[in-house]
């Protein structure tokens, strides 16, 4: 089996041991009495490079590395990778291809699922909780920015209406274009994100399991604010079983099943999850050759029923029938805001985990929300047999941010790597700024933002005739991009004309005083408002307004 990820590239790749993880499945595969009856297993550690470009070349050059690929990790070439696989006829697995329906259609015939889709795990848990609009924040690099758009994509393929996705810039100047600030939930906090209702949820612990019963992080319990911060987190993980993966991990130890002396807590849990990748390919192909396959082909392979089970790692594990690949038990995490650990609130058992049927299962202990209760979406978004239409409800202002984060081997220790880490968000052209919510000190548009004015026409009078003819020509080039609305108009083809706005007076027009052009850049410019705008005085925390007089607004 070749196994391709980005082993030099992430920590949360690099610390996760793939070698010794491999190692440790093969050798209890090839001592497994129902596993090795009919082949023995080995592995072949490919390294993804770090752009998506250069690793989609370099995959194209794996025919005969293995009988079966389990990779790869980057989603932004991951359905190219599946072709490849499927023209050399060999079985591909891989986590990072997150396309709902990929395993429908004889397209990707040799496709098989390794894990969970992490976009159906997470809708099951918004389905429950009624978290609609979600706004998705990606670490800086080819590998997490593929992520966060491919996981944009599969959420609206599911219904959501995901229309933010953003990179988190590592240059100085990275956290001035986003929150003013280095640290991201602190932050959050500092401008009352956490109190208005915003619920952050990380994705990578959606690829493992983190330990959480009895396992404290001290780093909460040394920082306050990060502590009040982390309130506004939940964390969505695969269960354990009867034992933790550090317990796990050190017993192998122990054992010198696993011949290292790194501690547990310095080992990424997704050692754990190439584990269970791979006995789960090992269970899959001894699985279709007890059907009659002498030898197990990719198409063969792809096809298998499922429905078998197996002891994983430190979990229990499932496979699903008809193509629906791993199925795992998801737990759902909070954190009180005192302490240093945290408990579950809910299950997803792992029947569930596809998304068709079933969901949460309440465990008896409600979330603790840091401030506001998060406003409910209409149950529309989550229906098959429902459409939705507009943008944001009028009373639902929920976003939900979910960071790609590297760990370095545990649940709230990423943070640390957040303190130098860059973000940057905008949701429906507001600009959230920090310094007590005076707002941006400076607004730059882009020729997205823009509807060019064609001038050898601007002073041509309306009449009834050239207002129907302009409406129907702009009706006739409009183009949705990122939920928004463009006209597709240039200066020299565009056919809207302007009245003589100097003489325009009304109480809801702010009063226009001339044009101003500068280096190339040509604006309109209008009368100060002195009392700030829209923005200062929806954040502005004195202004007792009810959310249905500012969704008014």
């Amino acid at each position: 089996v070749a196994i391709v990820g980005p082993w030099t590239c992430d920590p949360l790749y690099s610390k996760a041991l793939p070698d010794l993880a491999a190692h440790l499945a093969t050798s209890r595969i090839n001592k497994n009495p129902y596993l090795n009856k009919g082949y023995w297993y080995d592995y072949a550690l490919v390294n993804e490079d770090c752009k998506s470009s250069r690793a989609l070349a370099r995959f194209s050059g794996l025919d005969g590395y293995g009988s079966a690929i389990l990779g790869p990790a980057n989603p932004g070439y991951c359905t190219s990778a599946a072709l490849f696989a499927k023209q050399w006829d060999l079985g591909i697995l891989s986590w990072g291809c997150l396309k709902p329906n990929m395993e429908e259609g004889g397209m990707h015939s040799t496709f098989l699922r390794p894990l969970p889709l992490s976009s159906r795990v997470l809708f099951s848990v918004l389905r429950y909780f009624h978290w609609a609009h979600v706004a998705i924040i990606s670490e800086e690099g080819d590998l997490w920015e593929a992520t966060g758009q491919e996981l944009a994509s599969s959420l609206r393929a599911l219904g959501l209406p995901v229309s933010t996705v953003v990179t988190m810039e590592s240059d100085k100047e990275g956290p001035q274009r986003a929150l003013k600030k280095y640290k991201l939930l602190t932050t959050a906090a500092d401008m009352s994100m956490i109190d208005r209702g915003y619920v952050f949820i990380p994705y990578d612990t959606l690829l493992y399991s983190l330990p959480y019963v009895d396992t404290p992080h001290y780093v909460l319990g040394n920082d306050t604010r990060l502590r009040k911060a982390y309130d506004g987190v939940l964390t969505i993980t695969m269960d354990s079983g009867d034992l933790s993966f550090y317990d796990a991990f050190r017993k192998a130890q122990n054992s010198f099943e696993i011949r290292s002396s790194t501690p547990p807590e310095q080992v990424s849990p997704f050692f754990g999850t190439i584990y269970n990748m791979f006995y789960f390919t090992a269970m899959a192909v001894e699985q279709a050759r007890m059907k009659g396959a002498r030898w197990v082909t990719g198409e063969i392979l792809g096809s298998g029923e499922g429905g078998f089970e197996f002891k994983g790692f430190n979990q229990h594990l499932f496979a699903g029938k008809n193509g629906e690949g791993m199925q795992a038990r998801y737990v759902v995490l909070d954190y009180s805001g005192m302490g240093s650990t945290l408990y579950s609130t809910h299950i997803l058992e792992a029947a569930h985990t596809y998304g068709n049927v079933g969901g949460l299962k309440y465990l008896g202990r409600a979330i603790h929300f840091a401030g506001s209760t998060p406003y409910s979406d209409s149950s529309c978004w989550f229906s098959p047999y429902f459409a939705c239409s507009g943008g944001l409800d009028s009373v639902s202002l929920l976003f939900l941010f979910l960071l790609f984060v590297v760990l370095a081997g545990g649940g709230v220790y990423f943070y640390f790597y957040l303190q130098h880490g860059r973000i940057g968000f905008s949701f429906n052209g507001v600009g959230f700024g920090g310094d007590g919510g005076n707002g941006p000190a400076k607004v730059i548009l882009t020729l997205d933002d823009l509807v060019f004015i064609n001038t050898l026409l601007s002073k041509r009078k309306l009449n009834e005739e050239s207002i129907m003819k302009s409406q129907m020509q702009m009706k006739s080039t409009r183009h949705s991009v990122s939920g928004r609305s463009y006209m597709a108009c240039t200066p020299d083809t565009s056919n809207v004309a302007i009245y003589e706005l100097r003489d325009m007076r009304h109480e809801n027009l702010n009063l226009y005083l001339g044009l101003f052009l500068d280096s190339g850049i040509f604006g309109i410019v209008t009368e100060h408002c002195t009392r700030g705008s829209l923005e200062d005085l929806l954040n502005n925390e004195d202004m007792r307004l009810d959310w249905m007089f500012k969704s008014s607004l």
